[in-house]
């Protein structure tokens, strides 16, 4: 079973390079459809507003905070950072990071913003919610032309239980709010496919390379990610298996080369991108340099060269370190 889940999950994860955001949001707005009809209850009462926003918001939190876990990124980002303090007082580095942030913000707030438009176009959330609100104006708006009683027995509209209300008028309050409701889900749908063609826009204008080159780095990437998970693999099996063995049969272990922990340090931190050098990731950047000396000598040597560090990827090399999910 859990096989399936990470399956399931890995699937999620390669969104960004394979499947595109479409899934994403296909997927949460199923859950959402089935959420609202299945477990969703507007309770009538007092507790209509906070319920309501409970059942809008809080799902797309948990689907936030989900979409932070899930990225490779947020743990290549985070992961041994208590121990580079003295980088906080770096004011690039901390800008690096800021940047590095956003792109991650950005991707993982694909399921929630789905989740709040597809909610706010079915209503039921905001409906029951807006029926709660106990706001003199709002309810003054709703309630315009209808029966005295109409903001007493607000809160039973969505149960039709008003009792002193006519039920023409309970539901062209409720068929008010529903219409609010969904011209706000098409705002935010529209102001969202706005947002991203800008700023993909934006990136690709900015692009360091060449279209047909950052195909190749897209699969490069990709198919870099996918060998590393086999390749660690195939190594930690040889290696416990070797243990194993030694231990078993009481004989010395066989020798198996595994890389220090400065080099696993090395390859795990974050991609910066330089227009110095031309690799194609962290991993990338130190088989070159580890073995090629000369190589390293002229990249230290452009370094004392340069103005400074090198700053956090373009935005359309985003790709680089997303990797597949680390769970």
């Amino acid at each position: 079973m859990m096989d399936k889940f990470k399956t399931v999950l890995n699937i999620f994860q390669k969104q960004q390079t394979s499947l595109g955001f479409g899934l994403v949001a296909l997927l949460t707005a199923g859950g959402e459809q089935i959420f609202s009809s299945v477990v969703f209850k507007c309770p009538c009462s007092g507790w209509n507003f906070s319920y309501g926003m409970v059942f809008l918001l809080v799902p797309a939190l948990a689907l936030l905070v989900l979409g932070y876990i899930m990225s490779n990124k947020t743990w290549k980002l985070f992961t041994g950072l208590c121990l580079r303090k003295s980088k906080f007082c770096n004011f690039k580095y901390v800008c690096a990071s800021g940047v590095v942030f956003f792109q991650i913000t950005t991707t993982a707030a694909v399921a929630p913003v789905s989740w709040i438009a597809v909610a706010l176009l079915n209503g039921n959330y905001f409906e029951c919610a807006m029926t709660g609100v106990n706001v003199t104006v709002f309810t003054n708006h709703l309630c315009d032309g209808k029966s005295p009683q109409c903001q007493d027995e607000l809160y039973k509209f969505p149960c039709g239980r008003a009792t002193h209300v006519p039920q023409s008028d309970s539901n062209d309050v409720l068929a008010t709010i529903r219409a609010e409701s969904q011209v706000l889900g098409w705002l935010l749908i529209a102001s969202i496919m706005v947002f991203n063609l800008l700023l993909t826009c934006v990136a690709r204008c900015n692009s360091p390379v060449s279209y047909l080159q950052l195909k190749f780095w897209r699969v490069y990437a990709q198919r870099e990610s996918d060998l590393l998970e086999s390749y660690t693999a195939d190594h930690a099996e040889k290696l416990a298996e070797r243990n194993l063995k030694s231990f078993f049969q009481q004989t010395p272990p066989e020798p198996v080369t595994t890389p220090p922990n400065r080099a696993w340090e090395k390859i795990s931190s974050l991609y910066r991108f330089s227009t110095r050098d031309h690799y194609y990731s962290i991993l990338h950047k130190y088989v070159e340099m580890c073995h090629n000396p000369a190589e390293a000598r002229a990249h230290r040597m452009s370094s004392v060269r340069s103005d400074g560090p090198d700053t956090a990827n373009p935005a359309v090399l985003a790709f680089v370190d997303e990797g597949k999910m680390m769970l």
